[in-house]
């Protein structure tokens, strides 16, 4: 039975780490208790980024790893489970983590004042590193005018109203 690959699991795999890493979930999907040499063949993957794909998904919680004796062979190999039931929470985690961030940038943008010497690629300095160089550019020498972030913070509002929404769903 194969499992339709738009999967949730799948497609979280491949915002972690990729193409590859959507290979070794589908292949994870398709073949349940798989080891990583299998899980090799069955995407064309060379072991090394197969084994790399696996301890990430396993450092996330999105993967189960169970330790069993190669009966061939006689060593340690490790068997692959994916946990589709972690899936929602992860990314529930991660929204989390974006709102507490957007949270902290929306502060920081309502306490500081923010000047510019209008150059793009030059970064906006904050009132007390505008101070330092007498309102002048330190890369350009332009002089360093005061900067309207009221769009900014109105967007970082919106979307914190937005994930917090979906977070308390």
């Amino acid at each position: 039975m194969k499992i339709e690959y738009e999967d949730t699991f799948v497609k979280v795999a491949g915002l972690i780490g990729g193409p590859d890493y959507v290979r070794v979930a589908r292949a994870l999907l398709n073949n349940e208790n798989a080891t990583d040499e299998e899980i090799a063949s069955a995407t064309g993957l060379k072991i090394k980024t197969v084994r790399k794909a696996l301890y990430d998904l396993f450092g996330r919680s999105l993967i189960t790893g169970v330790r069993v004796r190669d009966p061939k062979r006689g060593w340690f190999v490790y068997r692959w489970k994916a946990q589709r039931d972690q899936t929602d929470g992860f990314i529930q985690t991660q929204r989390k983590k974006v709102l507490g961030r957007l949270k902290q940038r929306l502060e920081y943008e309502e306490t500081h004042e923010f000047y510019h010497c209008g150059t793009p690629g030059d970064p906006n300095r904050t009132f007390e590193d505008a101070m330092e160089s007498f309102f002048k550019c330190p890369t350009c020498s332009k002089p360093l005018n005061r900067l309207d972030n009221t769009e900014l913070k109105d967007a970082l509002r919106w979307k914190i109203k937005q994930l917090e929404e979906d977070v308390s769903k």
